[in-house]
């Protein structure tokens, strides 16, 4: 299922989520990411960020969207990410 991820979490911690999240989804802007998710994946994933992050502090969101087609992009200034990024 295509998800969106976006985390918020204390400066440094910042580097360890983004580790863990761009080996699962396609990094696009500083802390957004984009992809394609199994419920497996998913699970896998907010595993290992529930060990990294602390969640009294961050926090991480996720946006199921269930069609590609029913998903608008529009983005204002520099493309930061790359759509390839994922390890």
């Amino acid at each position: 299922m295509k998800r969106g991820l976006v985390y918020d979490t204390a400066v440094e911690r910042n580097p360890a989520a983004l580790r863990t999240c761009r080996q699962y989804l396609h990094w696009v802007q500083r802390s957004v990411f984009e992809g394609d998710l199994s419920a497996a994946q998913h699970r896998s994933l907010f595993a290992a960020l529930r060990q990294q992050l602390d969640l009294s502090y961050d926090s991480v969101r996720v946006y199921r969207m269930g069609s590609p087609h029913l998903v608008e992009v529009e983005t204002l200034g520099a493309e930061l990410g790359h759509p390839d990024s994922v390890l």
